[in-house]
This record gives C-alpha cells, structure tokens and sequence, in this order.
C-alpha cells in the first residue's frame, strides 16, 4: 500500500526533515521503526507550528499517512501496544547505536558509522514519544550525536579520529548545514538523496564527555543492523557477530521465596510484562544477554513482589 505524497516541507520544520528521512529509509525493513519515526515528526511539527496554512496542510498529510500505516500494520502488536513498539524502537536504535561503536572502537572510520551513530541518536529521539527517556538513552544520544559530528568533522579535514570515548569539545556543524541548505524537501511519494555526511546542527551537545562511559555491547544487541547504508562507496569485510556474555542466572531466583502472601498491584503486572516484552523484542536481534536480564526481573518480581 502506497502511503500518501507529503507536499514540501515547509522551512519552519526544517528539523524534523531527518527523521522523515529515517522513517523513508526504514519503510521496507522496519516498517514499525519507519511509523513511529513520522509519528515522532507529527508530534514534534504540531508543537512546533500547526497554524499556518502551509504546515497544517503538510501535518494533515502526514497524518494522513500514519493512518495508512496503521491500517497496513493493524494486526502487529508493535503497533497496536505501546509497551511492545517502544522496546522495538529501542532496540534498533541500540543495535545501529553498537554497530556504530564497535567499528569506532575497531578504528573502522567511515560514513557507514558516522550515519548509523546519528541514525542512533534520531531514533532515540523518536523513543520520547512513549514517555521521558531513561538516563541511560539520554546518554546514548548525546555521545552518538556528538561522535557522529566529531568523526564527520575529522574526516572532512583530513585529520584521523580517536577511537572510543575521549574528552573532546562538541564539533561544529556549520560545514555541514552549509551543505544542508542544498539538499531537497522531504516527500514521502519518492525516496529523497540522503547524505550521511549532514547532520542538524540542533541541539548538538557542547560540553566535555570524559565522564561519559559507554563499554562496547554493554546495552545493546550484539549483531549489527539488518541492513547497513549503502551506496556509501566504502568497502569492508563481512561483519561477524560480537562475541556474546550471557550472564549467569541469578542463583537466589532458584530458591526465592514469597514471604507469605505476595500482593502485586496492576502495575507489578505491567512492569513484569513489560520486561517480558522487552525480552521477547531482544531475541528478535539474536541478543540473548539483554533477553535474559528481563526475563530474571520479570521472575524476581513475580515471585517477591519486588524488582
């Protein structure tokens, strides 16, 4: 099913441009991702500017779509039920947030890394729309959006990047709204150039991150995303899955008893469910460590009543 063209995008939402692109990018692999990035844009343009003519009549076709979409997708629990499509979104966002820092941290500079960090970071944007981010994702976003913009920048001026986390200044992005400028409105009808070598300038952090610690798959997927960039003109050799560390089985689980008559509310329910949804989204990415952490939590409060 064909969604419906978006007209121009208006100048006033200039920067919600790159998560329509994303969602563009995702609609055959991840159609889940790609609705809940355009879902992220409504939200964000209506706060931005819903009355003028121009961008009512590009929000309402946008809606337009996501109405599509959900009919298209009516039967998948990702779409249907927050809990499930947030632990969707947020496991790619991690899994092009560890593809991103393992070739960082293997020295593997190119553009297929630089736009999976700033995609990480998009896509961790698109995960408020079910609520306040964790600290953690937080984190995520402003080391991945300020690497992304580091790597660029170190790459553009011929100098080689430090791999891993440093103590670097957050890097400039006027070279690449410069380039920005030139590129085309986002339509939705026909799929839009995109240049993994621009990034938005908004709200690019600007202070030291020495105390940001971010250990290689520490919370993320260990295989990396189902299908990386392409058409970037940079050659590499097959990617082979991270080496995984299953964690051991919480010994107390095995003899955890309840101490008398355990009473859990509605939401010791939709927390346990809620790890078990993000269980079930983890193995959908072969990602059998962060399955069983929730799995253990989801247990440990059934069983106790408390996490």
């Amino acid at each position: 099913m064909a969604a419906p063209a978006l007209p121009p995008l208006p100048p006033q939402l200039k920067s919600i441009q790159h998560h329509l692109r994303t969602a563009q990018e995702l609609d055959k692999r991840e159609p889940v991702v790609a609705y809940y990035c355009r879902l992220y844009a409504m939200q964000t343009g209506m706060k931005i500017d819903s009355k003028t003519p121009e961008c009512r009549k590009f929000l309402c076709k946008l809606m337009d779509q996501l109405e599509a979409m959900k009919k298209q997708f009516g039967d998948n629990e990702a779409i249907t039920q927050e809990i499930v499509g947030s632990a969707h979104v947020e496991n790619y966002a991690l899994k092009m947030f560890l593809y991103a820092d393992n070739e960082d941290r293997a020295g593997q500079f190119h553009k297929n890394m630089i736009k999976s960090f700033y995609t990480a970071s998009l896509l961790i944007d698109v995960l408020t729309v079910f609520g306040e981010l964790s600290e953690e994702n937080a984190q995520h976003r402003k080391y991945a959006r300020w690497k992304a913009a580091y790597i660029h920048n170190c790459l553009k001026n011929g100098e080689t990047p430090q791999p891993g986390p440093i103590g670097m200044e957050g890097e400039s992005f006027a070279d690449a709204e410069r380039e920005e400028a030139g590129s085309s409105s986002v339509h939705s009808g026909t799929t839009q150039p995109s240049s993994s070598s621009t990034y938005e300038a908004n709200n690019i952090p600007t202070s030291n991150y020495t105390g940001i610690h971010i250990p290689p798959g520490a919370h993320a997927p260990a295989n990396t995303p189902a299908e990386v960039p392409h058409n970037t003109g940079v050659t590499s050799n097959t990617i082979q899955p991270t080496p995984q560390n299953i964690p051991l089985v919480d010994p107390s689980l095995y003899s955890a008893q309840s101490a008398g008559e355990v009473r859990l509310t509605p939401e010791d329910f939709a927390r346990a469910q809620k790890y078990c949804k993000y269980a079930g989204s983890a193995l959908q990415y072969e990602d059998v460590s962060t399955a069983v952490q929730n799995l253990q939590k989801a247990l440990k409060l059934l069983i106790t009543g408390r996490e």
